[in-house]
């Protein structure tokens, strides 16, 4: 849950670590620290708190030097602090380390390592492992990797230093993301794409249980066995001005008023007369799956929702959805005709990851639906389908979401075309118009801040709708609490009798969606319910809907009902942003949250 960079080349290290770590404070922002090798001495400086903090404290020290690592923190095991901080340094001061991950058997190892007459200064699982290569390190560096590798369980990217080994870095990678780019001036690397492109485009993907050896002049890879790998460099398509903030005050901002051009992306060349086309499935034999599950997490299980819906409905094939976390623990009944779906942002996420790779060893055909190129989950996947959201910075996903939803909604198209079955021309012929419909509804920012008003107050907000409603109306509690914190529930509206409405009092803000024709007006009179004990209504429905007593209606486009869920996500992700606002939140890094969550 943690951002690394690392730098080893002709030039100074430190100013790749911070910028790249600026890049990467979304990743986690509880504390920061470098390391810079120099005249076969580390220098180590690490601050609780935001990088700023660390900025101040680097003024005091000489941070010279063509090595470096550094890391932007997440806690996790240990509260945030200078001590808990990275990078992590041996007894000696010999070895330094970052690390993104969890080590699961790490207080064995720190038993060990005590009884053996080593010392902690942190809480951290992280300290465990630059201990442990103190212990094995007898002259050869990547031999007492290897053997670090050999005895951590968990998940892990690494990147090491060492004084005796003062022109390379070493890294390593298992289950968390690690990218290696390739400069004019030397090689660096990084948790994530953004953190190198101010210096290059040009980079090396790792696999899991791969190692990397970097220097200035080149950079080699081997496998767990020692042997050599050969890896191709990929050229990243994202340019820095991507990655920026373009004018708006806040990345989150940004994002939201980028989701007409990026659906549109996604959905350029993917309908073409009257068909779906999606050359990356082409192979897939549709016709032998008798079930389908849909996981994922977070925002984009509720996008799994909405198109694990669209393609029951497309193609009358069972479909279950099911949040990652409990899916690789629950023992789904799963085999070679089970068609299972992952979806991933960021493509990192840890159990999403393990969910897939439990399908797979189950011999499930898998699919990922993932918008980060070369991520992790898009090379253990038999099949990957990109979003075109570009680089999502803010925390609070928004044009991913929505990404995310057309893309499903074009699956199902696909595979009930596949399957021969009758495909609806008006969803297809609608679903080019989405990137105009979008646009407009943005245009209504300042009534849908005005709709924020009225949380400005409030410790809780509740939200109601009734199938792919439901659906909507999950993301939109879920976002209001991320940024804003608000106390945020979503409910099934014809739940409501059954407990709570308990809660509703003289004030309360219910929000409620009513796009779906056939259950609309059953939730416009639980509406009138709510409204009966005294709640103020927000209420999104279609023009064809009868509503009495619910002064805030906001009438959404007229559009095929399900592609619904992508139009009422704009009002919902912009009255959280303004409530986020009115309350003086940090909308780009909501407190306790990270934007890849690459531990379980």
């Amino acid at each position: 849950m943690c951002g690394i960079t690392a730098y080893v080349g002709k030039g100074e290290a430190l100013p790749f670590l911070m910028q790249g770590l600026s890049k990467l404070e979304y990743r986690g922002y509880d504390s920061a620290g470098v390391t810079v090798l120099k005249d076969g001495h580390l220098t180590t400086v690490k601050c609780k708190g935001r990088l700023t903090n660390l900025e101040e404290e680097l003024k005091k020290y000489d941070m010279s030097g063509c090595v470096g690592i550094g890391h932007t923190r997440w806690a996790t095991h240990g509260v945030p602090s200078n001590l808990n901080s990275h990078p992590h340094t041996n007894m000696s001061n010999t070895l330094s380390i970052v690390h993104n991950g969890i080590i699961e058997n790490y207080r064995e190892l720190k038993e060990t390592l005590i009884e053996k007459g080593y010392t902690f200064k942190s809480d951290t699982d992280s300290e465990v492992v630059v201990q442990c290569l103190d212990y094995f390190y007898h002259g050869d560096i990547i031999d007492a990797v290897h053997k670090v590798l050999a005895v951590i369980e968990g998940s892990y990217a690494l990147c090491i230093i060492s004084t005796e080994n003062p022109d390379k870095i070493v890294v390593a990678k298992k289950d968390s993301p690690l990218v290696i780019g390739k400069t004019d001036e030397g090689y660096v690397a990084a948790s994530d794409t953004p953190a190198l492109l101010a210096y290059t485009k040009d980079v090396y993907f790792l696999d899991d249980n791969d190692i990397a050896i970097l220097t200035a002049d080149s950079v080699s890879f081997i496998d767990k066995d020692n042997n050599p790998i050969e890896k191709e460099i990929v050229t990243i398509p994202y340019d820095m001005e991507a990655a920026q903030k373009d004018g708006y005050d806040t990345y989150m901002l940004k994002e939201i008023n980028e989701q007409p051009h990026v659906i549109n992306e996604t959905l350029r060349g993917r309908v073409f007369e009257d068909k779906v086309v999606l050359n990356e499935i082409k192979d897939v034999d549709f016709s032998k799956f008798n079930k389908v599950y849909f996981v994922a997490c977070g925002t984009a299980y509720h996008a799994c929702l909405c198109g694990a819906q669209i393609l029951e409905r497309a193609t009358k094939l069972p479909v279950i959805t099911q949040v990652a976390s409990e899916f690789r623990y629950n023992d789904p009944i799963i085999d070679e005709k089970t068609l299972c779906i992952y979806v991933s942002q960021s493509g990192e996420t840890a159990d999403t990851l393990a969910a897939l790779r439990l399908a797979k060893s189950k011999g499930c055909t898998t699919i990922a639906i993932a918008n980060v190129l070369g991520s992790t989950i898009s090379r253990d996947a038999d099949y990957t389908l990109y979003t075109c959201a570009g680089p999502e910075i803010a925390v609070a996903s928004t044009k991913a979401y929505t990404t995310q939803l057309v893309l499903l909604t074009l699956l199902a198209l696909y595979i009930a075309q596949d399957l021969h079955l009758d495909v609806d021309q008006d969803i297809l012929n609608q679903l080019n118009d989405l990137p105009a419909y979008v646009e407009n509804l943005i245009k209504d920012e300042e009534l849908f801040a005005n709709y924020a008003k009225m949380l400005k107050d409030k410790h809780d907000c509740y939200f109601i709708g009734r199938s792919l409603d439901y659906a909507s109306v999950l993301e939109g509690a879920l976002k209001l609490k991320e940024v804003s914190y608000v106390h945020a529930d979503a409910y099934i509206a014809g739940e409501l009798k059954h407990g709570p409405i308990a809660l509703i009092e003289d004030g309360t803000v219910v929000i409620a969606v009513a796009t779906q024709p056939h259950v609309a007006a059953k939730t416009i009179s639980n509406i009138q319910e709510t409204v009966a004990r005294g709640a103020d209504v927000i209420l999104f429905t279609t023009e064809n809907e009868e509503v009495n007593n619910v002064k805030n209606t906001y009438i959404l486009p007229s559009i095929n009902p399900l592609l619904q869920s992508v139009l009422v996500a704009i009002p919902l992700q912009l009255i959280a942003y303004h409530t986020a606002n009115i309350k003086g939140c940090d909308v780009d890094k909501p407190r306790n949250l990270a934007k890849s969550v690459t531990v379980e």
